[in-house]
């Protein structure tokens, strides 16, 4: 059977072997939107953490977008394309800095809402202030919505 409509159950919290929080979300959600396989509601690659992570690495949008649909690398390949590009930034420094402003970002109040809201969830029930917290929960309701209701 075919899964099609697949909801990005990877973290924003979780690194690979490089270290760099995120970068396995960008690469599963970029591959399942090259796919188009891609559940409705996610982009391929935001604006968001996805743009925050290759800016930081000093990787070109286009060309990391176009390789993973090109040539539908596993992860670690991907991780190796990565190391390669030409004045990629992934040094301690850079790789410490946004993972912290990963960490630290928080979505605005009405974002935030709305995800307690779908989860039957408010400020006073739940302590989830964290965007990669609040995302997971998203992530776990449209999971449930897709394949388990």
């Amino acid at each position: 059977m075919a899964i099609e409509n697949i909801v990005p159950l990877i973290s924003s919290g979780v690194s690979g072997p490089l270290g760099v929080l995120h970068l396995p979300r960008l690469w599963l959600k970029s591959s399942l939107e090259a796919r188009g396989k891609l559940a409705p509601g996610y982009p391929g690659c935001g604006k968001g953490y996805d743009q925050m992570v290759l800016s930081a690495l000093n990787l070109d949008r286009q060309k990391t977008l176009d390789y993973i649909k090109n040539s539908k690398p596993t992860y670690t390949q991907f991780e190796n394309w990565v190391k390669q590009q030409p004045g990629v930034k992934l040094d301690k420094g850079t790789i410490d800095k946004i993972n912290g402003d990963i960490r630290g970002y928080n979505h605005d109040d009405g974002t935030r809402k709305g995800i307690f809201d779908a989860s039957g969830l408010n400020d006073s029930s739940c302590n989830y202030r964290g965007a990669i917290e609040l995302n997971n929960l998203d992530d776990w309701n449209e999971f449930h919505a897709a394949v388990l209701k």
